[in-house]
């Protein structure tokens, strides 16, 4: 879970801005059950949390954020290539550092991630593990300005020779320590504390954008039918005319052309499975003993009389079917693991009425009491007090310099009975588009003044 996340020179965000997720004892006894103790702490962490903002105020930039440092923090980057930041733009000293930070909790854990960088450089990097009060340093990196690294990694000690042998090493001027241990050793050499992290942010943290699918469903759908079950019957209770799910899985003959995408799709695989998505349906190819490939594609039923039932292709359904159907596989998996998702615009082709019921379905559901959702929307129908804490819904909004400042509801005096949907619309927490005069643009300009 997600506990705080603070980024400052990107994008929108000029100084520094938190999202903070920890519980308020100012709301104790506000729905006490969206909070979640944190390890070793007094504290606890919220379940969910909601961004508003005008357009072009900010909310998808702290969502970029966020995949910005877990590409930095997993993935390779060229020997001398660039850190790829995309720095504020309208102010401040062109070589100001951007700086991430993110604490989070992994296996009972809380953990502490971070780092400071330029164009060319990471200048800092740092890993702790949060113990009540006290940070214990696991490693801390440090790049000079001649691009040589130093890595303090005594807080990694005995966790493996590899690793410490690594640790040495250093690595490139613009990949993270985390990477290079990440792409450069396998899962059982890097060590209890790292495993836990890199696991975490490559399964654990999910950031899904406004037009992308959570995951491919097809093959979800055919191995799982408890899931297939689920989705099919949130749909028909969703009043989508979907009555059911069914799956289709045909396998490939070696003369179909469809195999021939297999040497060049599936290169590099030498066990287990991939997917590959075409339009409306999936290739899977198992590597096994024998190689097989196979076509899954995925049929809504819609019963338009009784005992008569037509079948379309997701495709075919409309784009608020779909969105609500790889939404639904979110509402799945946390009802099983303690995952994250971050889901920007949720309320994308989605009737106001499913975008509360799925937070509200999320928030109800006993098994997803370790997960996490947190969300930016225009969606005002959750701005209600029945449904969220005061500290569970923030906003985001410029000031005159054009930089991004979020701030929470709580930072507001507000009575446990106030309709805040309406005050919001008007513009009392702010986070809301002021508009001009448009008068002069609905004018006829063929009429003599």
């Amino acid at each position: 879970m997600i506990v705080s996340f603070s980024v400052s020179n990107f994008r929108s965000f000029s100084g520094e801005e938190t999202l903070s997720l920890v519980a308020s004892h100012r709301l104790s006894g506000s729905h006490d059950d969206h909070a979640i103790p944190i390890p070793d702490c007094k504290e606890a962490v919220l379940r969910t949390a909601v961004l508003y903002g005008a357009n072009g105020a900010g909310k998808s930039n702290l969502f970029k954020a966020l995949r910005y440092l877990k590409s930095v923090a997993l993935w390779r980057r060229k020997k001398k290539g660039w850190t790829r930041r995309e720095p504020f733009r309208f102010g401040g000293p062109p070589d100001l550092p951007s700086s991430f930070d993110l604490q989070f909790i992994a296996v009972d854990r809380l953990y502490r991630f971070g780092f400071k960088l330029d164009d060319e450089r990471i200048i800092e990097e740092w890993l702790f593990q949060v113990v009540g009060n006290r940070q214990k340093l696991l490693y801390e990196r440090t790049t000079n300005n001649n691009g040589e690294v130093t890595i303090n990694a005594e807080g990694l000690k005995g966790q493996g020779d590899k690793l410490t042998a690594l640790a040495t090493v250093g690595g490139p001027r613009s990949q993270s320590f985390l990477a290079t241990a990440n792409v450069t050793l396998n899962a059982g050499d890097l060590g209890a504390d790292l495993a836990r992290v890199v696991t975490w942010l490559k399964e654990g943290l999910n950031l899904i954008g406004p037009d992308e699918p959570i995951e491919p469903l097809g093959h979800l759908l055919d191995q799982d039918f408890e899931f297939l079950s689920f989705a099919g019957a949130f749909l028909k209770s969703a009043s989508t005319g979907v009555d059911h799910l069914e799956v289709l899985k045909e396998e490939l003959s070696k003369d179909d052309p469809r195999v021939l995408l297999r040497d060049a799709v599936f290169r590099g695989l030498t066990d287990g499975t991939a997917r590959l998505t075409m339009g409306d349906s999936e290739l899977l190819l198992e590597r096994k003993d024998v190689d097989r490939m196979y076509q899954i594609s995925v049929q809504a039923a819609h019963e338009h009389e009784p005992g008569k039932v037509v079948r379309l292709g997701l495709a075919e359904e409309s784009d608020g079917t779909q969105r609500l159907l790889n939404l639904i596989s979110a509402l799945h998996r946390l009802r099983t693991t303690g995952s994250v998702y971050v889901i920007d615009e949720i309320d994308r082709s989605l009737h106001p009425i499913l975008v509360r019921e799925f937070l509200q379905f999320f928030l109800k559901s006993r098994g997803c009491g370790t997960g996490q959702i947190i969300v930016t929307t225009h969606e005002s129908n959750l701005l209600d007090q029945d449904l969220l804490r005061r500290d569970e819904i923030w906003f985001a909004e410029k000031d005159r310099s054009g930089a991004t400042r979020l701030y929470s509801l709580l930072d507001f005096k507000v009575r446990n009975d106030l309709e805040i949907r309406k005050h919001y619309l008007q513009g009392r927490f702010g986070a809301v588009p002021f508009l001009g005069n448009l008068e002069n643009l609905r004018a006829d300009p063929d009429r003599p003044e």
